[in-house]
């Protein structure tokens, strides 16, 4: 058998269940996004192995909530070194089951151990509300039981830690549930931080589509946290209803920016490729629909072509590549529809035809002033294709902006700080960027409105949603 510690492409990955390395009678294959080949297989996981995994975890829930909360904050620390430890063999793994370029890959490493880091260093809610005469009020915050993480594929390991940081810190076991897309860098990270973690704390099981709902429904998960779609976000609160679990869910975005009149178009050009386009598009907060004055509309659009002329696509395993293929083929074949309703509708598409060759690659595609109720800017592509707008005034771009069910992120790019903020306040969004975008940070809470999600992630109120408040009350004598 292979040492999946030494050989990062081995095909012996297990689950981790209970402490131990656990495999399964069935198994998924993991295919490479850049070649279509067959990298890996992992476990697909029964009912009886999630059993196992909760069972476990609940076991271990008692002392895990007793350890004291420095204990439990070096914890997250010693898995964050274990992870930049191993960040060439984990940047490899992940680029090859996800398709994003090795440098991208390493820096979602990097992010995952920063973020690990920087929720340790959170603190827990609670404190003394009233200490008077005639009583002491204390609110305390109490762990939830065990957590159920559902990881995406679009960045498997940083939105996992996104879940397992604060769960742990709050006290709670967790069962995570990976991407079956993009499971193998999570089960590697599992084996590499599995002694620093008594038995059946953390437990990563993997499947197809049938393990999700299992989870999710499963009367011994407390709380469910899942980062993906709307319409599964969905079906994660109806399955969590039944026993009123506690739910966070990070969903779908279709986030405007808006640049004014004012800026210098050449030095934000890259910014707002790459904010479009980084990752091959498929992340929840990219710029997905790019509103541009009407005064600086065509440059723009010309510098934005010609910058993305510049820019290497290809294989990410390979040197110098800038942007890899989409992560499935599920969603290469979604992309292509949305280009393909592009062009029968007459609108211009800028973009190259990729051909028939191997690999789920979809060119930058760049849709020039398509209308209002086009596909291509009611929904969420979640891939390297970007509908450009014009417009007129602030106000029609405000009201522009603010039109449908996503409510996730925004940006605006002027060069007028105060004109900016007026701007952001009148935007419907849970976040919203001035001349920047995605800047997110261990400290600071993230989440939707609308159906972009319910709940927060990140910083004190994310640390929060893994908690429970008691209250006691003490009538005091005398």
């Amino acid at each position: 058998m292979n040492d999946p510690m030494n050989d990062p492409m081995s095909d012996d990955a297990a689950m981790l269940i209970g402490g131990a390395a656990v495999f399964a009678d069935e198994r998924l294959a993991v295919v490479d996004p850049a070649t279509e080949a067959i990298v890996a297989h992992v476990p697909d996981a029964s009912p009886g192995d999630l059993d196992a995994a909760v069972a476990a975890a609940r076991a271990a829930f008692p002392g895990w909530s007793a350890t004291p909360i420095a204990s439990r904050r070096a914890v997250l620390e010693a898995m964050a070194d274990r992870m930049l430890a191993d960040i060439h063999g984990l940047k490899r793994l992940l680029t090859r089951e996800q398709g994003k370029p090795l440098a991208e890959a390493e820096g979602e490493i990097g992010a995952a151990a920063h973020w690990l880091k920087g929720t340790a260093a959170l603190e827990l809610p609670g404190g003394v509300i009233e200490d008077s005469a005639d009583r002491l009020v204390e609110t305390q915050a109490v762990p939830l039981g065990v957590v159920g993480a559902i990881a995406p594929w679009n960045f498997p390991m940083l939105l996992a830690m996104f879940k397992l940081g604060p769960a742990l810190l709050a006290g709670n076991t967790v069962v995570l549930k990976p991407s079956p897309f993009t499971p193998l860098t999570l089960l590697r990270f599992g084996m590499l931080v599995a002694d620093l973690l008594p038995p059946g704390v953390l437990n990563i099981v993997t499947g197809g589509d049938r393990l999700g709902p299992w989870l999710t429904a499963h009367p011994g998960v407390d709380k469910v946290s899942f980062t993906g779609s709307t319409e599964t976000g969905r079906k994660v609160m109806r399955s969590a209803a039944a026993t009123l679990k506690r739910i966070t869910l990070e969903l779908g975005g279709n986030d405007p920016a808006i640049v004014m009149p004012d800026v210098d178009v050449d030095a934000i050009v890259p910014q707002l490729f790459w904010a479009a386009f980084g990752n091959a598009g498929q992340v929840c907060i990219a710029i997905k629909r790019l509103y541009v004055h009407a005064a600086i509309y065509d440059r723009l659009r010309d510098a934005l072509v010609a910058y993305a002329a510049t820019v290497r696509i290809g294989d990410g395993a390979t040197e110098g590549t800038q942007i890899g293929p989409v992560a499935n083929a599920d969603q290469r074949a979604r992309l292509r529809d949305l280009i393909a309703d592009c062009k029968a509708q007459g609108y211009r598409v800028i973009g190259d035809d990729p051909g028939e060759g191997p690999g789920f690659f979809v060119p930058v595609t760049i849709v020039d002033n398509p209308p209002d109720d086009s596909r291509i800017v009611q929904e969420e592509q979640f891939g390297p294709v970007l509908p450009l707008l014009r417009f007129d005034t602030s106000d029609e771009a405000v009201a522009r902006a603010n039109v449908g069910d996503y409510a996730l992120g925004a940006s605006i790019w002027s060069a007028d700080d105060g004109q900016a903020r007026t701007i952001a306040a009148r935007l419907t969004s849970g976040t919203v960027w001035i001349n920047e975008v995605q800047h997110l940070s261990p400290r600071i809470p993230f989440g939707g409105q609308r159906q972009s999600g319910i709940g927060l992630e990140n910083g004190p109120e994310g640390l929060r949603e893994y908690c429970g408040l008691r209250t006691i009350i003490t009538r005091k004598h005398g």
